[in-house]
């Protein structure tokens, strides 16, 4: 790196210009609040205006902060955060208000398509990296969504809106091995026909973890075509990712292997039927593959020549028509009406593993029945139950009144009914009061859900066992929002109460806790107060920072405060960004012991993590970046009951050297 960086940038100097004027990098205080969100409404919303607890980045928010996953934006989010833990192959996973499990409580979608699907739930398992140069932004709903988005929109909503308008190129280097290549492109031709297109390749080498000298690379890649012509919409994307090693269903071990593959694509049209009245239906479908083996056992444990390893070879796949009528009754009443239709399914539950016995058709780790290597077992028969078919239809209305210069209201509901399963009715209201041009006050309800899946229901492998009498669980959500704008400053203050209710967790099912299954055995509330705001220091300096503090201690434990701060300066065509991101400390004491002398209960302190963003705004098209992540190299550990200790290490310090051209 010492000898790469400085050929690079003398490479980089010397590029000429061709283009028209675009700060690739540089990020002004009006710009971070210029915010229009439909995500909460799907009407267009201010941040004074918007019913919810909300929050944006744009393409430049997001490249000062330095991250590389989309994921890793909820950590500068109030009530949000995201660590790496153990499941299949340590994807993302996300805490939100208190909650920390792996079952989907946040609904992840890609350009208004949804990615939780119905084997494991989580958007996170099928597409863990989805990298943030092909991201015009990405919005947060903090709190319920299912008035408007059904299952899994139950603690938050997370939409990633891909680059529209861009013809951008970019490249970048970094330690470990790390390189990355990506592109946006728009064409418009002759014919009406507006071509978009976002593509994306990113490999590393990982760090180091462990004895056994175990890594954990990333190879993600990413590609999406969008068409447009007159009021009509076709687009195709694809993302793959391969996350080797590192922990993978609770054993660390080189030959762990992990692939999923996501392909979506989506049929819209907008037709406008009068001045008042129009229409948009969308014909959505997407497939989700996973190919993943962790190991359950070590040779030395099973007296073998070879570990256990076992996984799933699961795919599942999701047919949604949504139809949708937006009403102007007049400038004070909008009506937004909707139905919509899926048709999903875990298609395929097949095993995948080094030791299967053909005639019982069981995975047995006994010396004849090592397979010589992983292998896909087609119709495992244990997996058979999982092959589930999870149909649902559902009717949504939404009413925007507004009573007078002051008070608007939003009222709505949502009922899902998914066969089989159960039936859900998700109402919602909120009362937007501006005091004056700088206070506003909004009362905000709202009632959530999420309908288990094929996992939780069917499960019957050497780690989870399913329980098929599992209800959805079920959220309601009383929020107070006070928001504060000036003009050089905002704030945002929310307190909440969540009553969670047939909430599903994870039991055991023997003494040492190697096997568990799940149950709606919980019942809570969790209250908690969110901050966020970000101050004009001068006409080249602003500070924006976050805080959350939980009442009550989180569901499994995670951390009950938690904050960022980031500061931005701009000198000239240089700007400069730090960020810091404080957790707190948990420890965690098992009520037994385990008789093992070196056995140490889970604790971390309250510790900062820092990172950094230098840009350099070449000329009118190009532009240098350098971004560190974790900048001291700290070493973290976040909690996961299934590991024998708790403990999954963090990653250390990233750095990357990025170089963007504009075309």
């Amino acid at each position: 790196m010492k000898k790469t960086v400085p050929l690079i940038l003398a490479t980089l100097i010397s590029a000429n210009s061709v283009a028209s004027q675009e700060d690739i990098f540089e990020l002004s205080f009006e710009e971070l609040l210029d915010v229009n969100i439909t995500l909460a409404t799907k009407t267009e919303e201010t941040s004074t205006s918007v019913p919810s607890s909300i929050t944006v980045f744009n393409q430049q928010h997001i490249q000062l902060l330095g991250v590389a996953n989309v994921y890793e934006l909820m950590n500068f989010v109030p009530g949000m955060q995201s660590t790496r833990g153990d499941w299949v192959g340590a994807v993302p996973k996300e805490h939100a208000r208190g909650i920390y499990l792996d079952s989907g409580n946040v609904l992840v979608m890609l350009n208004g398509q949804r990615l939780n699907e119905s084997s494991f739930g989580k958007a996170s398992v099928y597409a863990p990296f989805i990298p943030v140069e092909v991201v015009e932004r990405v919005e947060f709903i903090r709190g319920p969504g299912s008035a408007l988005y059904g299952s899994n929109a139950f603690l938050g909503v997370m939409n990633i809106v891909t680059r529209k308008s861009d013809d951008v190129l970019m490249v970048a280097v970094g330690d470990r091995g790390m390189y990355q290549g990506a592109m946006s492109m728009h064409q418009e031709f002759k014919n009406g026909i507006t071509l978009n297109a976002n593509a994306s390749l990113y490999r590393d080498d990982g760090d180091t973890y462990f004895d056994a000298g175990v890594k954990d690379p990333v190879d993600g890649r990413f590609l999406e075509i969008e068409l447009k012509w007159q009021n009509w919409r076709l687009a195709v994307h694809n993302t793959e990712t391969r996350l080797d090693e590192f922990i993978n269903l609770s054993g660390e071990s080189k030959e762990n292997e992990y692939t999923s593959r996501n392909l979506g694509m989506q049929l819209e049209v907008e037709s406008r039927i009068s001045d008042s009245l129009s229409n948009k239906t969308k014909l959505e479908f997407i497939k989700h593959d996973i190919k993943s083996s962790g190991q359950i056992a070590t040779a030395e444990q099973l007296g073998l020549e070879h570990g256990l390893f076992v996984g799933p070879r699961w795919q599942s796949r999701d047919l949604t028509l949504n139809s949708e009528f937006s009403y102007d009754h007049s400038e004070s009443l909008n009506v937004i009406v909707g139905g919509e239709y899926s048709w999903e399914e875990q298609s395929r539950a097949d095993v995948y593993t080094n030791y299967y016995d053909p005639v019982r058709q069981e995975v047995i780790p006994a010396e004849e029945f090592f397979l010589g290597g992983l292998e896909v077992i087609n119709n495992y028969a244990p997996f058979t139950s999982l092959k589930q078919d999870f149909d649902s239809y559902a009717a949504y209305l939404q009413a925007k009144y507004i009573l007078n210069e002051d008070v608007t209201i939003f009222a709505g509901a949502r009922f899902d009914d998914v066969l089989d399963i159960d039936k859900k009715l998700s109402p919602r209201l909120a009362v937007i009061y501006q005091f004056n041009p700088t206070h506003t006050f909004k009362l905000q309800y709202g009632e959530s859900f999420r309908v288990p899946v094929s996992n939780e229901l069917n499960s019957n492998d050497e780690v989870t066992q399913g329980n098929p009498n599992l209800k959805a669980e079920y959220v309601k959500t009383t929020e107070l929002v006070w928001h504060i704008q000036d003009q050089n400053w905002q704030v945002d203050l929310v307190v909440f109460d969540n009553e969670l209710e047939d909430f599903i967790n994870l039991i055991p099912v023997d003494e040492e806790q190697t096997r568990f299954t799940f149950d709606n055995v919980f019942e809570t509330s969790m209250q908690g107060i969110e901050f966020n705001g970000t101050l004009h220091i001068s006409d080249n300096a602003w500070l924006s920072s976050t805080f959350t503090q939980y009442i009550d201690l989180p569901f499994n434990p995670s951390y009950k405060k938690f904050g960022s701060l980031v500061f931005n300066f701009k000198s000239g065509q240089f700007q400069y960004s730090v960020n810091g991101l404080w957790r707190d400390g948990i420890t965690v004491i098992p009520f037994e012991l385990p008789d093992d002398p070196e056995f140490s209960p889970y604790r971390q302190a309250s510790h900062w993590l820092f990172g950094a963003t230098v840009s350099w705004q070449i000329d009118d098209t190009q532009g240098v970046a350098l971004q560190v992540q974790n900048l001291f190299d700290k070493e973290t550990d976040a909690f996961d009951p299934r590991r024998y200790d708790g403990r999954v290490p963090q990653r250390g310090r990233q750095l990357r050297m990025r170089y963007t051209y504009k075309f």
